[in-house]
């Protein structure tokens, strides 16, 4: 098929008539887009609150452990001589 067949092709196919939509079409549409935003609406709540959780939980962890602070060490040199 040559360049010019295929842009008559494509030509004829954009000058149709689209076929028709039913009806029902549209509400079926909103339903399922409505349905769609809750769901992601909520995962998103759902990980902005699991994000919150894990920062409270590491604070109190930091807080608690500080592993910034060094650990005591485990072993003492002999003291002589007091």
């Amino acid at each position: 098929m040559s360049r010019r067949d295929r842009e008559a092709a494509a030509r004829q196919r954009m000058e149709r008539t689209p076929p028709p939509v039913p009806p029902d079409l549209y509400v079926e549409v909103v339903r399922r887009g409505t349905r769609m935003l809750r769901r992601r609406r909520a995962a998103r709540r759902l990980m902005w609150l699991l994000l919150f959780v894990a920062v409270v939980a590491f604070s109190l962890w930091a807080a608690t452990v500080q592993p910034w602070v060094e650990p005591p060490s485990e072993t003492t040199p002999p003291l002589n001589g007091w």
